[in-house]
C-alpha cells in the first residue's frame, strides 16, 4: 500500500516575489509532493515569469508544480482560449497543467502527450470523472473550492473519493477545507490529500501544519493496511 501524499493547493498569487517566502516554509520540510500552483490570468509572458519565480522553490523541495491560471471562462467562451497553457507551463518550467474543464482537458493532453502532467478538477457528475478518466489526465481534484468560494459538503467529497478510489486506477486529490478533515478524507483510499488555506493560515506557520498531517496520514495509512490484511486473513 503506497502513503497517501500532500498536495499543496496555492492560494491565488498576484505577488510571486511576496509569495515566494510562504511557498519556501511551506514545502522545505519534505512533506509535500505537488504544489497546485494558483495564477489570476495575465498576459503569457507575465505569467511564464511568475512561474519561473515560484517552480524553483517548490521543485528544490522536490515538489511537482502543477500551474493552474483562474478568472478565465468556460472553453470556447469570451476568448478563453487566448492564453496557451501548454507553452506557458514548459516555457516556465511547470511541471504540469491543472485544466478548467473537460474540454480544456482534452485539448491539453493531446498537445502535451507524456511531456507534462495533467489534471482536472470541478466535475459535477461521476459521469464527468470518469470522461476525465478517459481522457488521459493524470490525476482528478474532488472537493476544491467552487468558482464563487463555496465548498461542497465533507460528505460528497468523501463519497466522489471514495467511490473514485475503490474502482479507478487514475489518482485522485481530495481536498480538505479543514485540518479536521484530512483523517476522514485519507480514509476514502484517495491517493492524495489536497491542503490549501488550512495550512497557509494555520495558527502555528504552514510547515508545522503540514508536518502534523503527515503524522496523520502516516497514522490513517497504517490503520488502512491493518484492516487490509486483517480482510485477506
Amino acid at each position: 500500500m503506497t502513503p497517501t501524499l500532500i498536495t499543496l493547493v496555492t492560494p491565488l498569487v498576484a505577488d510571486p516575489a511576496a509569495f515566494a517566502p510562504r511557498l519556501r516554509e511551506a514545502t522545505e520540510g519534505g512533506v509535500v509532493a505537488a504544489v497546485l500552483l494558483r495564477l489570476p490570468a495575465a498576459d503569457e509572458r507575465m505569467l511564464i515569469n511568475h512561474v519561473k519565480a515560484l517552480s524553483p522553490v517548490a521543485q528544490e523541495a522536490g515538489c511537482a508544480v502543477v500551474l493552474a491560471v483562474e478568472g478565465r471562462g468556460a472553453s470556447g467562451q469570451d476568448g478563453a482560449d487566448e492564453l496557451d497553457l501548454a507553452r506557458i507551463a514548459t516555457r516556465g518550467g511547470a511541471d504540469g497543467v491543472h485544466a478548467r474543464d473537460l474540454a480544456e482537458a482534452r485539448r491539453l493532453r493531446e498537445r502535451l502527450e507524456s511531456e507534462r502532467v495533467v489534471g482536472v478538477g470541478a466535475l459535477k457528475t461521476r459521469h464527468d470523472a470518469m470522461t476525465a478518466g478517459e481522457i488521459g489526465v493524470d490525476y482528478i481534484l474532488f472537493g476544491e473550492p467552487r468558482a464563487d468560494g463555496s465548498l461542497p459538503a465533507l460528505e460528497t467529497t468523501i463519497e466522489r473519493a471514495s467511490w473514485w478510489a475503490e474502482i479507478f486506477e487514475t489518482p485522485c486529490i481530495a481536498f480538505a477545507s479543514s485540518l479536521d478533515d484530512v483523517e476522514a478524507l485519507a480514509r476514502t483510499g484517495a491517493e492524495f490529500i489536497g491542503l490549501g488555506e488550512a495550512a497557509f493560515e494555520a495558527p502555528d506557520g504552514p510547515a508545522a501544519a503540514l508536518a502534523r498531517v503527515r503524522a496523520a496520514l502516516d497514522a490513517a495509512d497504517a490503520e488502512r493496511a491493518r484492516l487490509a490484511e486483517e480482510t485477506r486473513s
